[in-house]
Order: structure tokens, then C-alpha cells, then sequence
């Protein structure tokens, strides 16, 4: 069983341990496999960028800006237009595969400051500033990691036994896996085929398995744990 709640949070060392199952408990899905329930987390878009940046601008010139300023605008779309082909390819191949339990969405997005957020979310001008003041995500950064690990938590009361948590997103650092190793443990997984590829490569990949219909293999980010993030 994993512990109630994140190391971090209770001032604990920060070694990430996991009690009465093994990270070999959920090691390897073949590609073509699939449990009874799987949903996504996706790692946010960065909002530093032009792309951005145009956005949050006085002259709205793009219909995105002028639905941004009516909060018309979806955090999905906010992430799809800053981060272009990464970011729609986690997300079409978040919401083609996803076998969510009932009352919990396909994918989360994670985000810089207000833990997770279904794609559908509603985004104002006010919130893009927010989420932009801490572009970049530092798992010891109390602004990121709180909200995250609140979100887990309560996410994690709502996901069967069964359910496998797949991250689309770096595993490079320890950003986003350490926080959601903590309350997932060895059911947080990520695509076998991530390692080595660069975010462009990563973006295409996906959108192939979508339009293809065919799902990646994933491994548990559990492993990971052994000789530390890679």
C-alpha cells in the first residue's frame, strides 16, 4: 500500500520508497495489452514563448487571443497552439486510448501551479498569467508541487485498483516523476518508446499511433527507481 500521502510533504528524506507491493508489480505493458481502466497525465507546454507571449499581448490578432479575453478559450487549446505538434500529440493520443473509470476524465494536464486540470478547462487572461509566472516547473517549488500532490491524492481515491496511470512527458528529471511516483507508485507508467527521442520526435510518434490506431508498449516508471531518474 502506498503511504497516504507524498514524502514531500511530510518533510520526509526525499528517497521515493513504496510499501507492500514490488516496482516489478506493474514492470512491462506490451504494446496491444491493455488493462481494464487507463487514463493519461500530460506534461504542460512551456508559456515563456512567442507563441505565448502573443497571446498575452494588448492586441489580441488571433481568434485563440480574442476567445482568451472572453475565457472561451480551453487549456488544451491554450497548450496545443503554444507547444504545437508535442503537445496535440499527447493529446489526441490521450483522449484515442484512454479507458477511464466512470466519473474521471481520460487525461489531466499538469500544470505550473494549479495541479491537474481536465483539457476542457475554461482560460482566462488571469490564469494564463498565473500559469506563465511559473514557467518553469521545479519539483521543489511549493507553488508546483503542493497543488500537484493535492490533486493526486484526490485522483488516486478515485481510480479502481486496476487503473494504470500513464505520464506523456519527460522522465529526464524528476519533475514531474518523483511527485506522482509518490502517491502512484508502480502503476504510473510511460511509453517504452520516449527514451532517447527528442519532444518533435515524440509529438509525430504519437499522432502516428492515433491515426494508425495502435497503441505504444509502456513501462513502469518505478523502475526508475532503482538507479535513479535517467
Amino acid at each position: 500500500m502506498v503511504s497516504s500521502a507524498p514524502a514531500f510533504l511530510l518533510g520526509m528524506e526525499r528517497k521515493i520508497t513504496f510499501r507492500g507491493h514490488s516496482p516489478d508489480s506493474w514492470s512491462v505493458k506490451e504494446a496491444g495489452t491493455r488493462p481494464s481502466e487507463r487514463i493519461f497525465l500530460l506534461s504542460p507546454a512551456h508559456l515563456g514563448g512567442a507563441r505565448a507571449k502573443r497571446l498575452r499581448g494588448p492586441e489580441p490578432a488571433s481568434e485563440l487571443g480574442r476567445r482568451l479575453r472572453t475565457g472561451g478559450l480551453t487549456l488544451g487549446e491554450l497548450f496545443s497552439s503554444t507547444s504545437s505538434l508535442y503537445f496535440r500529440g499527447k493529446l489526441a493520443y490521450a483522449q484515442r486510448f484512454a479507458v477511464p473509470p466512470a466519473g474521471v476524465e481520460a487525461c489531466y494536464i499538469i500544470t505550473s501551479s494549479r495541479g491537474l486540470l481536465p483539457p476542457n478547462c475554461p482560460v482566462d487572461v488571469a490564469l494564463l498569467e498565473e500559469l506563465a509566472s511559473v514557467a518553469l516547473v521545479d519539483a521543489e517549488d511549493e507553488r508546483y508541487r503542493i497543488p500537484l500532490a493535492r490533486d493526486a491524492l484526490s485522483l488516486r481515491e478515485r481510480l479502481g485498483a486496476s487503473c494504470e496511470v500513464a505520464l506523456l512527458g519527460s522522465v529526464a528529471t524528476p519533475k514531474y516523476v518523483k511527485p506522482l511516483l509518490e502517491v502512484f507508485g508502480a502503476r504510473l507508467v510511460f511509453p517504452s518508446m520516449f527514451d532517447g527521442r527528442g519532444n518533435m520526435s515524440r509529438g509525430g510518434l504519437l499522432l502516428r499511433c492515433v491515426r494508425e490506431g495502435t497503441e505504444l508498449g509502456y513501462v513502469s516508471a518505478a523502475s526508475l527507481s532503482r538507479t535513479g531518474i535517467r
